[in-house]
């Protein structure tokens, strides 16, 4: 099963670091934040990606091009220049980079894929955020129900610190608790084919319209995720994922990583 990724976006609200680059490459632990999206993936067996880009699709494109040249060991011989790969470091992933348009919508791009998707059901998540989703769960909920689309709810991140109180006394401090006040769209859709019939035209927006149609039709289901969640629209966001990454305690951490083949 594909999973398709939106990697399109500008990303303006993190604009620090994304004036070079596309806000799926801002890296988190020394790897763009793209590379953890699909680690969640790949550690449920899921390797094969559609990744749909458009700003700056370049800087995407060439991660992938060099992907070998960056994460693998070399022996150079200086006088004549011959290189040696002494030990390859790389996932068992097939990666499919697709340029969309950089005005494109979050619709629109992946009605531009359908030559890629319209073999069977396939998954959609945002470049630019992570969880600790059961995708292996998530693809059973959807075939489950035979409707068109599932998406993944998600408790929202709070947005300011949460204190625990016993009296007067602080018992706890938490930096950025996820609240457990409703649902928001968390990203990890699951959808069949016929999604595609469902968007229009480059402009239309995947949440906008697409989904709120599909849900009037009565084709939209929620797998509940009650876990972790969290997206890197803003730095101090960005910095909240370095800092648990760093900590080893990164609860989105793949189950498989970069090793040697």
């Amino acid at each position: 099963m594909k999973t398709v990724i939106l990697a399109g976006g500008l990303g303006t609200r993190l604009s620090e670091e994304t004036a070079l680059k596309p806000k799926p490459m801002v890296e988190i632990g020394g790897r763009p934040m793209l590379w953890h999206v699909m680690s969640i993936y790949a550690g449920h067996g899921f390797h094969e990606f559609v990744v749909a880009c458009g700003y700056k699709a370049e800087v995407i494109k060439q991660y992938f091009t060099d992907f070998h040249h960056r994460h693998s060991d070399w022996t150079v011989d200086l006088r004549t220049g011959e290189r040696t790969m002494v030990k390859r470091v790389a996932p068992d992933w097939r990666v499919h980079l697709r340029d969309t348009g950089a005005e494109t919508m979050t619709g629109g791009r992946l009605l531009r894929l359908r030559d890629a998707l319209s073999g069977g059901t396939f998954m959609v998540t945002y470049g630019d955020g992570v969880a600790d989703v059961d995708i292996e769960a998530l693809v059973r909920f959807h075939k489950s129900h035979d409707k068109m689309a599932t998406v993944t709810a998600v408790h929202p991140p709070a947005r300011f610190g949460a204190l625990q109180l016993e009296g007067d006394t602080v018992a706890r401090f938490v930096e950025k608790p996820q609240t457990q006040d409703g649902w928001i769209n968390g990203g990890f859709f699951v959808f069949e084919p016929a999604i595609l019939d469902e968007i229009d035209c480059d402009s239309d927006s995947l949440e906008k319209d697409t989904l709120e149609r599909v849900a009037a039709a009565g084709q939209l289901m929620a797998f509940k995720h009650d876990g972790f969640f969290q997206p890197m629209d803003t730095l101090r966001e960005k910095h909240s994922l370095e800092s648990l990454w760093q900590s080893g305690r990164a609860p989105w951490a793949p189950a498989e990583g970069l090793e040697p083949e």
